[in-house]
């Protein structure tokens, strides 16, 4: 199992949306509006980071209002 922070940066004003939309992709463990350099800022959860990838960024990447992500994967120290 991995998990992943994706931090997500959208369109003025589509903060709201986006978190809504996000909220409802598969993976996604959490979801919340935050301020500063991101808009958006969700937790994942996948079996790989194959399935990371392909089942919850790509997907999300495609949503209208979304501008950029940068997907940081857990590690354990």
């Amino acid at each position: 199992m991995v998990s992943a922070y994706i931090l997500i940066q959208t369109e003025v004003g589509k903060a709201a949306q986006v978190t809504q939309q996000v909220s409802g992709i598969d993976g996604i463990v959490a979801v919340d509006p935050v301020t500063g350099p991101y808009d958006v800022v969700a937790r994942a959860e996948a079996d790989d980071l194959d399935g990371l990838a392909k089942g919850t960024v790509m997907p999300m990447q495609e949503l209208d209002g979304i501008t950029r992500t940068l997907t940081c994967p857990v590690i354990q120290l």
